[in-house]
């Protein structure tokens, strides 16, 4: 299968260094990178030294014929490269959120359905272990029926975006569709659609929102999920929930090792053993992303769905379309909490 990359920055970086790794295991060769920053298409292309290369996306799109594409570019960039892919035939892989305005949403359902292309998109934490080991437990009812979740994602302000594209609420979606939206995107996963919601918020001087605490309801579960780009430029990026059952208290913190422990009701404690898939950490995107492992799995995933004919199931584009819908509400609520609570 012949692949294109297209945006070779931070998240970008993760992708090639996936599908490096892929191609030693299965039919899987990288053939065009695009991106207008010479220093990074150049290293990217010391990685793949026969691929062509491109400064833009779309002049990628329109000279290559592939089986696949990674869009890994700025947010605000997404649906329209998404579009041109999918009408040239190519399959694609679209990093979250998948766009930024429901016009766009329904376009890139329309295009879809009309091309009959498959569509990703790139909720990871739906490929991470522990996330996974979480909505077994979910489905299963091994512990019982889940009473609660407390969700966090924190991350000091994100000062690496190209042409500082973040701090654009209009190019990025603020934090709520940068960074909030990826445990939204779980829970919809595991839940379902929530029947109602309360978002508090804070935001930069710039007015963009900056912070989001929102408290769900999922029948009887009850969840409340934190992210947070925070103006203190020391604090590490820090991913965590606790997911409280009947029988047992599932608690999951990325800076700790291990990362996963369940407490259970009789007194005991387990560190589930996870197994991953691939596990290597590689500090070579610059972002707050190391773990290579699941971004490894859903690049797979996807590959295996595009070479065997098989429906995209975990993170298809209807349900990145869904999360970015709940999203886009949750971000007008957010805005309307703060100008409330400005004082004038």
């Amino acid at each position: 299968m012949k692949v294109g990359v297209i945006g070779c920055g931070g998240m970008g970086t993760t992708h090639y260094l996936s599908l490096k790794a892929l191609s030693a295991q299965m039919d899987l060769q990288v053939v065009a990178l695009a991106d207008c920053r010479k220093e990074f298409l150049d290293k990217a292309a010391g990685y793949f030294p026969e691929a062509r290369t491109y400064t833009y996306g779309m002049d990628l799109i329109a000279g290559e014929q592939l089986d696949i594409v990674h869009i890994c570019l700025p947010s605000y960039l997404h649906a329209d490269h998404a579009v041109a892919a999918m009408e040239k035939g190519m399959n694609v892989l679209v990093e979250k959120p998948v766009c930024l305005t429901k016009e766009d949403c329904e376009k890139l359902l329309e295009v879809e359905k009309r091309t009959g292309v498959k569509v990703m998109v790139g909720q990871v934490v739906r490929s991470f272990d522990e996330y996974r080991y979480l909505k077994d437990a979910y489905d299963t009812g091994r512990f019982g029926k889940l009473k609660s979740i407390v969700m966090q994602r924190l991350s000091a302000d994100v000062k690496w975006g190209f042409e500082d594209w973040f701090h654009d609420e209009k190019r990025s979606g603020s934090v709520v569709l940068d960074l909030h939206v990826h445990d939204l995107d779980f829970l919809r996963y595991m839940l379902g659609e929530p029947d109602s919601f309360e978002v508090k918020a804070t935001a930069f001087k710039s007015g963009m929102i900056n912070q989001v605490l929102t408290t769900y309801e999922f029948g009887d579960v009850f969840a409340s999920v934190e992210g947070i780009w925070d103006e203190c430029p020391g604090l590490q990026f820090e991913a965590s929930f606790r997911a409280c059952f009947e029988e047992a208290t599932i608690w999951f913190n990325g800076k700790q090792d291990p990362s996963l422990t369940v407490y259970k009701k009789d007194g005991t404690v387990e560190h589930p053993e996870l197994n991953p898939e691939y596990n290597v950490s590689d500090n070579t995107a610059g972002i707050n992303v190391s773990n290579l492992g699941p971004y490894y799995t859903e690049i797979k995933y996807f590959a295996e769905c595009v070479r065997d004919g098989k429906p995209v199931e975990v993170a298809p584009l209807s349900e990145g379309v869904k999360s970015v819908e709940v999203a886009l509400k949750e971000w007008e609520a957010a805005k309307a909490y703060v100008k409330a609570h400005t004082k004038a």
